[in-house]
Order: structure tokens, then sequence, then C-alpha cells
């Protein structure tokens, strides 16, 4: 088992959400995410001889919160590094795949 930080443990019980934190909940519940990954499938790269593709959901939340906060590459890496609720969005081991 991981351990927890600070912030995770007794700081957690006390604070309140950031705009952020609700902005992306209201996009998480607004969003139709399986109708628009269905829609985008057959024109996403698929697995084949090279680097297996990021999942297209994950692919389609990083590029919206890119387009969002007005993220390069880099900005969203870093962004995901520093912000818990960015990852929660993106998919908690968003990192990884990047």
């Amino acid at each position: 088992m991981k351990q927890m930080t600070l912030a995770q443990g007794t700081f957690e019980l006390h604070r309140k959400p950031t705009r952020r934190e609700k902005f992306l909940s209201e996009m998480e519940s607004t969003i139709p995410w399986t109708d628009l990954c269905r829609v985008l499938a057959p024109y996403y790269p698929q697995a084949g001889n090279g680097r297996p593709p990021v999942g297209l959901e994950k692919m389609l939340r990083l590029h919206f919160l890119q387009h969002w906060y007005n993220l390069s590459d880099p900005g969203l890496e870093e962004a995901l590094y520093e912000s818990e609720s960015m990852r929660r969005f993106a998919g908690n081991h968003a990192l990884k795949k990047l």
C-alpha cells in the first residue's frame, strides 16, 4: 500500500473543492464520453507495429485539458504533475502513458 501524504490525510477532510475541481467534475458528468469515443474511434490510430497509442478517451481528456487551460504539451505534463484534480480527470495513470 502506498503511503498517504499529509495533504491526502488530515487536510483533505477539511478543505473545500477548488473552482478547477468543480469545473472538471461538471465536465466529467456533462460530456458524453462514450458517445464521443464511439464517433472518433474509426479515425484514431490502432495498435500495430510501432508504439501502442494512448487510449482514445484518455487522449481526448488530455486534449480538452490543453484546450480549456491553454497548455502546450510540456505545460500539460507539468500541470498533471502539480494538479491532483487534473490527474483524476485525465485518469489516475495519465503520467505513466505520456
